[in-house]
């Protein structure tokens, strides 16, 4: 290898120039495809999102936007492809701690109050003492549940199940949160708070996906992402979508 020339007035050789490393993407798809029965409903998908960046996933229902959120999420098995969680396997136990998944039917306990539902998962993530209460604090009163917060969510609505489900999601570290369909049920301050908690979520490093059928919505994330029929269809910003994405009908 042939030396760099030293600097003539200093006589030293510059210092060797290091090229940046690329960070692994919180999410990436290779060849996805996923079958039921034999038929192929999903696929194949190639797919990088990265760290902090906010994504909405759109399509028609049945288009295969919860098939691929599950699949992201570690809870579904791909047919084929493979997919990794920043750069390991979806069902290791760093990918499991790392992403928070909102399916699109809040799944809670019927015998724990909502400040038992946030106390429990933030324990369960390693956040106690402080932290973990001024963080309960902070979102039950931004989702409107500090009235509720000692009531069991299996007696409340279906907006009220999904803003502790919310606050659930949001009550510990994490590096990706996947949403499917998170506006159903909520009042229109329930979706603007939401809508900030995803932002501020992306802002803090982690990769949001949220599937949506709200157009009012999509240009507060960095990109949207179109399924139709299973094929991946748009891979762009939000004011690129095309109206038939944008105006997904609800079946």
């Amino acid at each position: 290898m042939t030396d760099r020339p030293a600097d003539r007035q200093t006589g030293r050789r510059p210092a060797r120039r290091s090229t940046p490393k690329r960070r692994p993407p919180a999410f990436r798809l290779d060849g996805i495809e996923r079958t039921y029965g034999g038929a192929l409903v999903l696929g194949p998908i190639d797919l990088r999102i990265e760290a902090g960046e906010s994504v909405a996933l759109v399509g028609h229902n049945g288009s295969g936007k919860s098939t691929t959120l599950a699949i992201m999420a570690g809870q579904l098995e791909p047919t084929d492809g493979r997919i990794t969680v920043y750069s390991r396997e979806p069902d290791a136990l760093e990918s499991r701690g790392a992403v928070a998944y909102l399916p699109d039917q809040p799944i809670l306990y019927d015998d724990l109050s909502v400040r038992e539902h946030v106390d429990y998962v933030a324990r369960l993530h390693g956040v106690t003492g402080d932290e973990a209460r001024d963080r309960r604090v902070e979102l039950v009163e931004r989702l409107g549940l500090a009235d509720r917060i000692d009531d069991l969510p299996s007696r409340f609505s279906r907006g009220l199940r999904q803003k502790t489900a919310i606050a659930v999601a949001l009550c510990r570290p994490l590096r990706a949160l996947l949403v499917d369909e998170p506006f159903v049920g909520l009042d229109a301050d329930g979706r603007a708070t939401f809508v900030e908690l995803l932002a501020e979520t992306a802002a803090a490093g982690a990769a949001v996906v949220v599937a949506t059928h709200e157009p009012a919505v999509l240009e507060r994330f960095d990109r949207c992402i179109g399924i139709d029929a299973g094929d991946l269809t748009f891979d762009g910003a939000p004011a690129e979508l095309p109206d038939t994405l944008r105006a997904a009908p609800r079946r």
